[in-house]
């Protein structure tokens, strides 16, 4: 009899998780907004700290693939979808805090993910288009270089598989290695100290 309840207890918790492919609906007074900046482990992370922040969900966004997987992602680039309460944190914030944490000045990849799977962009609706596009050269300014971080139209978000979500938690040890191993905190140091 354990067992059976066990397993009606585990389907419904199951049930009430997004599948990987379907990303969370949003509720009454949130919003989302897109960004890829490398590996979405280190991205989720770094949004997932922010006051207003609701949740982070790792992704693939950008290509034309139907339901892209890890190993199956060609055209897409590793993302992140933030979902926030506007009313505790404004869009503008989360622009100013993604540029401060991916570098903006490399767009073949990030840190020591190399190629197109890995390269930064943000993704916007129409209405976020024009608030990006100032951040971007209010980047510019600061740094006195061009950013090769795109401003592009958001597309379909496909969430990662669910051993994906919340990695840098859930496999704390490891996660801090390859953060460090990759170099991501060092660069991104580099390109603003100072600034």
């Amino acid at each position: 009899m354990r067992w059976f309840l066990g397993l009606i207890c585990g389907a419904l918790l199951g049930a009430c998780a997004p599948a990987a492919g379907q990303a969370q609906p949003l509720a009454a007074g949130q919003a989302e907004a897109v960004f890829a900046g490398g590996c979405f482990w280190c991205v989720e992370s770094d949004f997932e700290h922010l006051e207003g922040v609701i949740e982070a969900e790792s992704g693939y966004t950008g290509g034309a693939r139907r339901d892209p997987s890890y190993r199956d992602h060609e055209g897409h680039v590793e993302a992140v979808r933030v979902i926030y309460d506007p009313a505790r944190i404004s869009y503008g914030a989360l622009l100013n805090h993604f540029w401060r944490h991916h570098d903006p000045l490399d767009g073949g990849g990030q840190f020591c993910d190399r190629g197109s799977s890995y390269a930064p962009a943000i993704f916007v609706s129409q209405a976020q288009r024009a608030e990006a596009e100032r951040s971007k050269a209010e980047t510019e300014r600061i740094l006195g270089r061009t950013v090769a971080t795109p401003v592009r139209d958001v597309t379909r978000f496909w969430r990662a598989e669910d051993y994906h979500q919340d990695y840098y938690r859930r496999n704390a040890a490891p996660y801090r290695f390859y953060r460090l191993r990759c170099g991501r905190d060092q660069r991104i140091e580099e390109i603003w100290r100072g600034r």
